[in-house]
């Protein structure tokens, strides 16, 4: 089995997800004892939160390069980064390190190409909905037709992501909000939704919506998965 870099701690609510999912991933394949060989980077999240919200973007990428660098000097064979927003800078993460990223909207894309969906509705950060780092490597490089909430529904969705899940807060009342988000969005013509945060998966599930929905952190960590037991 080859030995995955994780960068986490944006925020470590949903790195705790890859960590058991990528385990129990490495048990179901080979069996028994069997868990997945790992190396992690967690990040105090208040210090990257703050570069996020001042704009220092340059200041985020420096992190997240010297982050690299050091996972993959622990003896990392490939890298991923534990949250959609910070892979705003993996094109600056890849270049400074050997071993490849695994780049979580590849691993969304392919879900998506396997089905009809067409054009999901995007739920992430604000810098995710808004910029185009995410968005536009879906379409330019997949093909896909990403829409995203109005302007109301993307403070709805980033304020509940930043003050209540990256907080370890699930609230049955922001679970609806999502609904309803999703809900205006499918009547607009939306067809599917990509859980485009990695905090996401814990207030929504399939369940939830009629549309197919697409959970970014179970797709990324399947992807880091069969990379490490590939021959």
């Amino acid at each position: 089995m080859k030995t995955i870099g994780l960068i986490g701690g944006m925020s470590w609510e949903s790195t705790v997800t890859y960590y058991q999912l990528l385990n129990r991933m490495a048990r179901e394949a080979l069996g028994g004892l069997h868990s997945a060989q790992l190396i992690m980077w967690s990040f105090d999240f208040a210090d990257i939160e703050e570069l996020q919200a001042s704009g220092d973007w340059a200041g985020a990428t420096d992190r997240m390069v010297a982050a690299a660098r050091s996972v993959e000097r622990g003896g990392a064979d490939c890298l991923i980064i534990c949250t959609n927003t910070m892979h705003k800078m993996a094109e600056a993460v890849q270049d400074a390190v050997a071993i490849p990223l695994i780049h979580i909207a590849d691993a969304t894309a392919a879900a998506i190409k396997a089905t009809a969906v067409t054009s999901p509705l995007l739920l992430a950060t604000r810098y995710t909905m808004e910029q185009d780092f995410y968005k536009g490597r879906l379409a330019a490089g997949h093909g896909i037709d990403v829409r995203i909430p109005d302007e109301a529904g993307r403070t709805i969705v980033h304020d509940i992501i930043y003050d209540e899940l990256c907080q370890g807060a699930v609230l049955p009342g922001s679970k609806e909000k999502y609904r309803e988000v999703v809900g205006r969005a499918q009547a607009a013509g939306a067809d599917g939704v990509i859980f485009g945060c990695t905090e996401v998966g814990l207030l929504v599930s399939q369940s939830d919506f009629e549309i197919p929905t697409f959970d970014t952190t179970t797709l990324h960590a399947r992807a880091a998965m069969d990379f490490a037991l590939a021959d």
